[in-house]
């Protein structure tokens, strides 16, 4: 099959090359919180090249004005599941790991990233980047903070 063959077959190359690395990764992944939950993978219509905002997360999402929706920074997201602590046992570091390398996907094939979390105590949170197509995707989860 040739390169050309290739790119009319799959006309997003960048959607299937973040799903197919990332997807890999999202197995028996948990991210830690008061209840551990597993990531997947998630898509945004909204395709316009400036960052998203809060009222566009809520039109998005189909929210009420009265759900509590906040843009944290990407370090927010990752720092708690990519730094390694000495006290770590073998499936933490493993866990550790998976995170350093799902953040390393990210970080390679998506641009304009951005953390929203929706809701107060059990938050759904969102990392969501732009492809190289203008496509917005990413990773969503939950995290329950009492």
């Amino acid at each position: 099959m040739t390169n050309e063959d290739q790119k009319s077959s799959n006309p997003t190359p960048e959607l299937t090359q973040f799903t197919e690395k990332a997807s890999s990764l999202l197995p028996d992944l948990l991210y830690p919180s008061e209840s551990d939950e597993p990531l997947e993978l998630t898509t945004c219509y909204l395709k316009q090249a400036e960052p998203l905002t809060v009222s566009q997360i809520k039109d998005w999402q189909m929210l009420p004005p009265a759900v509590y929706v906040e843009e944290i920074s990407e370090a927010d997201f990752w720092e708690p599941v990519t730094t390694q602590q000495e006290w770590y046992e073998e499936e933490e570091k493993k866990r550790t790991a998976t995170f350093q390398a799902l953040k390393e996907v990210v970080d390679q094939t998506l641009t304009v990233r951005q953390v929203f979390r929706v809701g107060e105590t059990e938050m759904d949170v969102y990392l969501l980047g732009r492809q190289e197509s203008g496509d917005r995707v990413g990773i969503r989860t939950k995290v329950v903070q009492t």
